[in-house]
């Protein structure tokens, strides 16, 4: 499960990685320490039907007799057109060549409105890592009714 997570520990400072003592990187936080009382009220959710990932088990190369452990009656398609960061997940992962110079790489994602308030607006705020430029479109997610889903683009591309 991910849900509404924090990188600060009890004192407000940067939570620690326990194998160098220094400030934990993503890849060591995960989806960060939960918020229980957030997480117990979510505003928005990444909907993902059984279907898909099956078809992002099938991008990922497994074979049928490994999917077959999740839906036996689950056949893989002969080609997938599925790529792995099409499944529709809170999370994205980056990586480009050590020479990438002005390569842009494109997710989509579509979220639905939840939360108690059906008329409620969620805006991003990113924090760019250094030598990518990160634009989310539309950066504004105005929501008009309990249910409705509305979807993004997020798009990462290296700068020098």
């Amino acid at each position: 499960m991910m849900t509404t997570a924090y990188n600060l520990d009890n004192r407000g400072s940067p939570i620690k990685d326990v194998y160098h003592g220094g400030p934990a990187t993503p890849f060591a936080i995960g989806s960060g320490h939960v918020d229980i009382q957030k997480a117990s009220d979510p505003v928005l959710l990444y909907d993902i039907r059984q279907l898909e990932y099956l078809l992002y088990l099938c991008s990922l190369k497994y074979y049928s007799s490994q999917i077959a452990r999740f839906d036996q009656n689950f056949t893989s398609p002969k080609r997938t057109t599925m790529l792995p960061k099409d499944l529709n997940y809170p999370s994205f992962v980056v990586r480009f060549k050590s020479d990438a110079h002005n390569v842009t790489i494109t997710y989509r994602r579509t979220v639905t409105n939840v939360g108690n308030h059906p008329i409620c607006t969620s805006k991003v705020q990113v924090q760019e890592p250094k030598g990518i430029s990160v634009k989310v479109n539309p950066s504004i997610l105005s929501f008009k009714m309990h249910g409705e889903k509305l979807g993004y683009k997020l798009s990462f591309t290296t700068i020098k």
